[in-house]
């Protein structure tokens, strides 16, 4: 296989795209945030409550240039802002790394999200109504920087299983 990375909004399913692909593929998935909160001993909701999303944002971006040196065949899901911040979209952008963005209407985004939103700093403390706006806002912010991904694949209304298939027949 090779590279493949995975971006979209909070709740897109990326992290649970990588893992059944990963299973499927015979490679190894990652989750940068997840590595993120490894190597800082702190969660993502931790380092942006003691020092700032700036800060996050350098981490995250010198987190994913570091992974993407190191490794040579991984599944990588990033976090939603991650291709909107710095020159990460740049970084992904690579002949070698195959990137995939699962797109999400605000609707299904909204179904999913609403429902653990204690876990997600950014979304928290917002109504429904709130979070809705939150939501077509920010996709109407980010999808410059996602559009831009090799492949697009819309997730709505498929489970998992689909999911991985459509990624599966575009992997080299």
């Amino acid at each position: 296989m090779s590279k493949v990375v995975l971006l979209g909004y909070m709740g897109s399913g990326k992290s649970t795209i990588a893992k059944l692909l990963a299973q499927e593929t015979h490679n190894q998935a990652y989750d940068l945030d997840a590595i993120i909160e490894k190597e800082q001993k702190q969660t993502i909701k931790e380092i942006f409550a003691n020092k700032g999303e700036i800060h996050f944002r350098k981490l995250e971006s010198d987190t994913l240039k570091s992974f993407l040196n190191e490794y040579t065949d991984f599944i990588l899901s990033l976090g939603g802002g991650t291709p909107c911040y710095g020159n990460n979209l740049e970084i992904i952008k690579q002949p070698n790394i195959q990137f995939f963005y699962l797109n999400a209407s605000v609707n299904e985004l909204f179904k999913r999200l609403n429902s653990e939103k204690i876990n997600r700093p950014l979304i928290a403390n917002l109504n429904d109504e709130e979070l809705k706006e939150f939501i077509a806002k920010h996709l109407f912010e980010r999808n410059v920087f996602y559009k831009q991904a090799k492949y697009i694949i819309n997730v709505d209304g498929k489970s998992p299983k689909e999911i991985v298939s459509e990624i599966k027949k575009h992997l080299v």
